[in-house]
């Protein structure tokens, strides 16, 4: 059958599992809304606020629900818009397909109008990327776009389509099967060194990363705790690897991490580090634990890349544990870490209209399965602190990038995905980037809460020219900017609060724990808040 670019764009789609695109229109892909709108809703388009908007919405999709994510946006501007957030799912291994428009195939390199070599500024953070100049491959492109975002080490695949190859027409198969040539490594994994470092070892410690979580893994890094009787600490991105209230689960290390667990990991004599990237918030690379570290990363380029380590695996984090568990032997005795000097004394402010006193009650009224986001600051590592995660993929923030912004389109994404409730932890600065999205969860009637604690400032610049600038405050003052409870009502938020005390908040939760729809909490808290504990890198 003879189909156009456009129409087997669409098929491909569906034929890839595809259920949602987020999108925005644009002149070189209209094309491809034309097919959208004969498909009759076969294929559910979300039509975001911007393409920045789209691309976290469907990375928050994709972490969320473990499948690709697919990004619609036309060229130029479009294109362009989009960066920052390939970037973002680049450097978090968010599998992600982003379809871009582009001129016709006989105006490239003219500079036309809206034309861009986004093929080009991508290349630096993407998987793969497709430039499609025959409608002939387009079929086969897409299958294998699917492939190389979701296998290995997840991550980002553009396809690039001029307008011309999407009405050009050509037979559509609708049965192609992926034709990716992987590389054949000459490497055998050296589990049984790995299980020799773990039976010598008196005082082990497992190590989550965002491999963990991507990887699904969460039920055997429990059972390899239980068998050893070892503590588990995790990043900012293995954050729900493992329950919270998990007896085993001591907590998220590195500079703003809990102090048993960098404690633990510092004591320890052997890491198991499972799915981590040793990143420099993290992790001191210089001078990094002097114990033995069996590292497991299913990409080959993480392994001793910022950290020497004593055993390396290239391995998917459920087959290294497969093959290790039957051979690791128990460990009865007493756990080391729960001896009386590794107490955690480490407690977050919670007396007053504190931002982990806001957390922490927002948690105790709320479900354990919504989906919370959060965008980038302080207010982000109050979250990953203070609010407990029963579930894996339940916590979705934007760790490598660490881009503002993020988490209102995440939180859309993660709500589609799931069927949940979404919940974002956000503050004023970040929130005000693309607070352009409310209309989307408006206009789709989606059921998410957010919280702003708003201070005022751009609080993590703020506490960090405190201080290591000698408290020289320049550009971080935003006091005033926006009266967000106004702005929700303007985007048609039905229910919007300015809240400045735990009673008010306590009221206003108690009335809507049980929220349907979009709801806003503007939360002012002081100015001066600062995220403790604050290690410099340089010194953990």
């Amino acid at each position: 059958m003879k189909c156009t670019g456009a129409k087997i764009l669409l098929e491909s789609l569906k034929k890839m599992g595809v259920e949602c695109i987020f999108g925005y229109p644009g002149g070189s892909i209209l094309d491809i809304y034309e097919e959208l709108y004969k498909s009759k809703g076969k294929l559910k388009h979300y039509l975001m606020a911007s393409e920045q908007g789209a691309t976290f919405a469907a990375d928050g999709y994709a972490r969320a629900s473990g499948k690709v994510g697919v990004v619609l946006a036309t060229s130029g501007p479009g294109a362009t818009n989009l960066v920052t957030g390939i970037a973002n799912s680049f450097l978090d291994s968010t599998p992600l397909v982003v379809i871009t428009g582009n001129v016709p195939t006989n105006k490239l390199g003219q500079d036309s109008f809206q034309e861009v070599d986004i093929y080009g500024i991508t290349m630096p953070v993407v998987k793969y990327s497709y430039l499609c100049k025959n409608v002939a491959d387009l079929e086969q492109m897409i299958v294998d776009s699917f492939e190389i975002a979701k296998s290995g080490r997840p991550g980002p695949v553009l396809i690039d389509i001029p307008k011309d190859i999407l009405s050009n027409k050509c037979e559509y198969y609708g049965n192609l099967t992926p034709k990716i040539h992987k590389k054949v490594l000459n490497y055998v994994p050296d589990y049984q060194k790995a299980i020799e470092l773990i039976n010598q070892s008196k005082k082990p410690l497992v190590y989550c990363g965002g491999g963990v979580v991507c990887g699904n893994a969460s039920e055997k890094v429990l059972e390899l705790a239980k068998t050893l009787n070892a503590p588990i600490a995790y990043t900012m991105m293995g954050k729900s690897a493992v329950p919270s209230a998990s007896e085993y689960n001591v907590g998220m290390t590195g500079m703003h991490g809990n102090l048993l667990a960098n404690t633990l990991k510092n004591d320890a004599d052997l890491i198991i580090a499972l799915g981590v990237r040793f990143s420099d918030r993290a992790t001191n690379q210089r001078d990094f634990c002097s114990q033995k570290i069996i590292h497991v990363d299913i990409d080959l380029v993480e392994l001793n890349k910022n950290v020497e380590c004593d055993c390396l695996i290239k391995s998917e984090i459920n087959e290294f544990l497969s093959n290790i568990l039957p051979e690791v032997k128990r460990k009865n005795d007493n756990a080391w870490w729960k001896d009386g000097c590794y107490q955690n004394n480490q407690t977050y402010q919670t007396q007053g209209f504190t931002p982990c006193s806001i957390i922490k009650m927002l948690a105790e009224n709320l479900y354990a399965d919504d989906i919370i986001a959060t965008d980038v600051g302080q207010h982000q590592l109050w979250a990953a602190q203070c609010y407990p995660t029963s579930k894996p993929r339940t916590f979705l923030t934007s760790c490598g990038l660490g881009a503002m912004g993020y988490g209102l389109g995440a939180c859309i994404g993660g709500t589609i995905a799931t069927g949940m409730r979404g919940v974002l932890i956000t503050g004023d600065g970040s929130f005000a980037m693309n607070c352009n999205e409310l209309a989307v969860a408006v206009e789709n009637n989606l059921p998410i809460m957010i919280v702003i604690l708003n201070n005022g400032a751009l609080g993590m610049v703020k506490q960090w020219q405190s201080e290591f600038y000698k408290k020289h405050f320049c550009g971080v003052n935003i006091s005033g900017r926006v009266n967000f409870e106004m702005l929700a009502k303007a985007y048609g938020v039905k229910q919007s609060f300015t809240i400045d005390s735990l009673d008010k908040l306590s009221e206003v939760l108690s009335k809507h724990k049980n929220f349907k729809q979009p709801i806003l909490l503007n939360c002012l808290i002081d100015s001066n808040e600062q995220v403790l504990p604050f290690v410099h890198p340089d010194k953990m």
